[in-house]
């Protein structure tokens, strides 16, 4: 069952395309009594009436493939034919005219409907005239074939909400009447299956609403085809195999967890690669792939062998496509958190980059300030303090001078009182330091 054969055929569901011959239904009590049977010519509804039905026709063929729209197969019985089966093909080929048919088929479902609550049969008959196309889809103006099918549709009756509203006559605002109102379908099926643009009685198209809750019951008893699980309750039993078998620890076995979806979403991409059709089949994830994919995402052996076996004992014959065990929410929150910590990383290594930049120049800054040197008071004991050798060489002296270098050629010796002295010219605004006590001279 492909996406392209349900499209073709909800596209023709509109005014000027619909085909719709009969259109037959019951509407059922909580206590499951039919309290209305009703039967229409569909091209004679009111407007009204006619589109408003026309759209939960159209219910029946929305959602996605393996999820709201299954494909239910009869089990093979070489000995007896399916009386499920018969009753459905009797059913459209009576074109929804025989009425013993109809409470037959009603009682079916009524008595195998897991529901509490009012709820509304409906049930139409089409004959679509199915145009030839070509290799490239280009229409050819001559039938291949006629499909005839039936459709069906389950809508819940639901009281409608309590309320105001304003009586024009009487000019008062008043409770309203609660009606009886027909919602969308939660279940519906189309027999027999439009597969490859033919028909294909061995097969139904089968709809739910939801996803969690598709009721087998209709499945098996109403329609007498083997059940089949959605996408979502395949990913969710998926997920509790995993994790009920790879570690105690539900940390790490959300962690690993996360490890299988990741090789799982890469195996179908370089599947898709390979296979480079938009038309070829999916990947089914077999008891080998289901071994291969836990042995390259790390779980033990011992798991690995549990994990197998709950896998085989959970899905049977019926094994999931790889792409229903995805959970797209998983990888996003996955990619988005790795994306995060490589942000993180990045922020770090640039800290850690900024404070030695810092540290650098810091020390820069103090050698710069250390070497600085002020021409007009030039210490040089700072350089005898710090070199041991030349304290050495002068600590022999008894008297050192340190004196700005235009002084040097005004110093003289000279004998004063027959005492050897050193002459050195101080002007009015010089000032002088003798072993750093100021102004001694």
């Amino acid at each position: 069952m492909k996406k392209k054969d349900i499209l073709e055929l909800k596209k023709r569901l509109k005014k000027d395309h619909c085909t719709f011959t009969k259109m037959c239904g019951c509407y059922v009590n909580g206590e499951k009594n039919i309290i209305l049977n009703f039967r229409e010519t569909f091209l004679n509804l009111e407007e009204d009436e006619y589109f408003k039905y026309l759209e939960i026709a159209k219910k029946v063929l929305s959602g996605t493939i393996g999820n709201n729209i299954l494909e239910l197969n009869f089990p093979p019985n070489e000995n007896l034919e399916n009386e499920k089966q018969l009753s459905l093909i009797q059913l459209k080929k009576s074109q929804l005219k025989d009425d013993a048919l109809l409470q037959d088929f009603y009682k079916s479902i009524i008595d195998s409907y897991d529901y509490t609550g009012n709820f509304l049969i409906l049930v139409f008959h089409d004959a679509y005239d199915v145009i030839t196309k070509t290799t490239d889809n280009t229409k050819i103006d001559e039938s291949e074939e006629v499909y005839e099918y039936v459709l069906c549709a389950i809508c819940p009756v639901s009281l409608s909400d309590p309320g105001l509203r304003y009586f024009e006559e009487e000019k008062k605002i008043k409770p309203r009447i609660r009606d009886w109102v027909v919602d969308a379908p939660t279940l519906g099926f189309v027999f027999p299956a439009f597969i490859n643009r033919g028909s294909d009685v061995n097969s139904v198209m089968y709809y739910t609403k939801n996803a969690k809750d598709p009721h087998p019951e209709l499945m098996e008893k109403a329609l007498g085809c083997s059940s089949k699980q959605t996408a979502t309750i395949q990913k969710e039993t998926f997920q509790t195999i995993i994790k009920d078998y790879i570690n105690t620890d539900e940390k790490k076995a959300e962690k690993t967890f996360i490890e299988i979806q990741e090789n799982l979403n890469t195996m179908i991409d370089e599947y898709n690669e390979i296979y480079d059709d938009t038309d070829g089949e999916p990947i089914t994830l077999t008891q080998k792939d289901i071994q291969n994919l836990l042995i390259e995402s790390g779980v033990p052996e011992e798991s690995t062998t549990k994990i197998e076996k709950s896998y085989l004992e959970n899905f049977g014959e019926d094994l999931p496509l790889a792409e229903h065990l995805i959970d797209s929410k998983i990888l996003k929150a996955n990619a988005q958190r790795k994306k995060e910590e490589q942000l993180e990383k990045q922020v770090e290594i640039l800290q850690t980059k900024l404070e030695q930049v810092k540290q650098e120049a810091a020390v820069d800054n103090e050698t710069h300030l250390s070497t600085e040197v002020n021409d007009d008071n030039v210490v040089l004991e700072e350089a005898q303090d710090t070199n041991s050798e030349d304290n050495k060489v002068t600590s022999h002296y008894d008297v050192i001078l340190q004196v700005k270098p235009e002084k040097i050629p005004q110093i003289k010796s000279q004998i004063i009182n027959g005492q050897k002295c050193i002459v050195i010219p101080i002007n009015e605004n010089e000032q002088t330091t003798v072993n750093g006590l100021d102004d001694l001279i």
